[in-house]
């Protein structure tokens, strides 16, 4: 009898323990620059401390990741933690031009998201449980998105996005994007089926019959109620475009596609065109550089003021440190890109995006290699909601779109979606766990054996030999994920 045993394969562990060391001198080499940029001799005071449990935090964090998700994917990790220690420098450096602590509840925030990483990947061990859960997390999800409406919800700038509990600001659809896409991959892949059933053809393009459109509206009304009565463009935007594309990686139908495009665009032009506080985003963004807009309180000089940093740049930035990112209204937070154009360049905001592509390539390989389709649809919608997100704030600052409320993944502040952030890379390790990890041992017969039963005949006598003796198609099985196998003869 020939014994296939899978070997577990330790080069994963030191790529991520290399891409770590990597962002850590990254970090702790932005910090040390930022000081020198802003004028001051030497390092400051803190500088052996917080290098100290910089690289305590990240490497424990490392070795309790590669215990319990020994197979995970290596990049997930290093690339969330490169964005959020480069968050981490720049909200530093602003604090130093405002007089302001909000790198401090960064940090905080960030400890506590690297906890939450841990403990999901930790705990969600069996994560197609979820799946049962479909109904619980739709409901979950709905509260945590219309929280801001309650009592304890407060209005900061025109949008309702927040609650305040105890003098702590949090913004509960960060949250409920979590539970949304689980209940998106659960629903959807139960009910993808029948949403492929063709339905008439319209300019050679098959859309679905009139009774299956019940799901999208559904959706499309609820991201309206958010725009109506939160009055944020970007958190309705998220959810739909949530919905549609995970609809559309479940039936494969550009159909969903076009009815979506659609529905975004009626519902906003009905929106814009009723509510005056989202038209008023409109028109910043029609005509920000009007002189009645641009001087106006609450206009279009945020804007601006962005555009002008994120010129000012250049290609290769004007230095870390060396800027004027303080000017622009929101520069930790919403504006933290035109922070990082300005001071890094045009260079320095591509290696960042590509970070971001990064984890948006891994995350869909993720739903590439899963084995089943809960799982596929559930790495497809988190690693697009993230990509989404970047698109939706990025295009906002950059004028592509209205300005929004949500922030940058990792880089931007705010302790409430950092948190989220990291649970959903969590749930990408976890997955990627799942589905590189390596078969069990598999009992292979012998050319005896086999020959005994009287299976083995002229025409399969040149199949039995290379099973049973090469290890090199048996290491790149479908089933092995790349990883080392030997061949034991019993």
């Amino acid at each position: 009898m020939s014994v296939v045993i899978p070997t577990r394969s330790h080069l994963g562990r030191w790529r991520e323990l290399f891409l770590c060391i990597l962002v850590l001198i990254i970090g702790i080499g932005g910090y040390a620059l930022l000081w020198k940029g802003l004028g001051e001799k030497g390092l400051p005071a803190n500088f052996v401390l917080i290098s100290s449990l910089s690289t305590c935090a990240v490497l424990g964090t490392h070795i309790l990741l590669r215990f319990f998700a020994p197979h995970a994917n290596p990049v997930f990790f290093p690339s969330a933690l490169a964005l959020n220690a480069l968050g981490l420098v720049m909200i530093y450096r602003i604090d130093q031009s405002n007089n302001e602590t909000n790198a401090h509840t960064q940090l905080i925030a960030t400890c506590i998201g690297l906890i939450c990483c841990i403990i999901t990947v930790a705990t969600v061990r069996n994560y197609r449980i979820l799946r049962s859960y479909k109904w619980t997390s739709l409901v979950a999800g709905i509260i945590f998105l219309l929280l801001p409406l309650s009592p304890l919800g407060v209005t900061l700038y025109g949008s309702r996005l927040w609650i305040r509990l105890a003098g702590f600001s949090f913004q509960p659809a960060e949250i409920a994007k979590i539970f949304f896409a689980v209940f998106f991959a659960a629903y959807l892949v139960t009910e993808r089926d029948n949403l492929s059933l063709a339905g008439p053809k319209i300019l050679g393009i098959r859309f679905p019959k009139g009774r299956h459109i019940l799901p999208i509206l559904l959706a499309w009304g609820l991201s309206m109620v958010v725009l109506v009565f939160q009055k944020d463009f970007g958190t309705a935007l998220l959810f739909f475009g949530l919905f549609v594309a995970i609809l559309w990686v479940a039936t494969e139908r550009l159909s969903w596609l076009i009815i979506g495009g659609i529905l975004t665009l009626a519902g906003v032009i009905f929106i814009a065109t009723n509510v005056s506080h989202v038209r008023a985003r409109f028109n910043i963004w029609l005509d920000a550089f009007n002189p009645d807009l641009y001087n106006a309180k609450g206009g279009s000089y945020q804007v601006v003021q962005g555009l002008f940093g994120m010129g000012s740049g250049g290609l290769f930035g004007t230095g870390l440190g060396e800027g004027y990112p303080g000017i622009v209204f929101a520069a930790h937070s919403d504006y933290i890109y035109t922070s990082f154009a300005e001071e890094l360049g045009l260079v320095g905001v591509l290696a960042i995006l590509c970070i971001y592509l990064l984890l948006l390539s891994r995350g869909m390989r993720v739903a590439l290699t899963a084995k089943d389709g809960f799982s596929k649809l559930l790495a497809a919608g988190l690693s697009f909601g993230l990509a989404l997100q970047c698109f939706i704030v990025i295009g906002g600052v950059t004028r592509v779109i209205p300005l929004t409320g949500l922030a940058l993944p990792f880089l931007a502040h705010g302790g409430s979606a950092l948190i989220a952030n990291w649970i959903i890379i969590g749930l990408l390790i976890r997955m990627s766990d799942t589905a590189r990890r390596p078969a069990q041992a598999v009992a292979l017969p012998t050319t005896d054996e086999l020959e005994r039963i009287n299976i083995i005949d002229e025409d399969s006598a040149a199949f039995s030999s290379p099973i049973v003796s090469s290890s090199d198609v048996l290491k790149d099985g479908p089933h092995n994920s790349g990883q080392e196998t030997e061949v034991v003869k019993l």
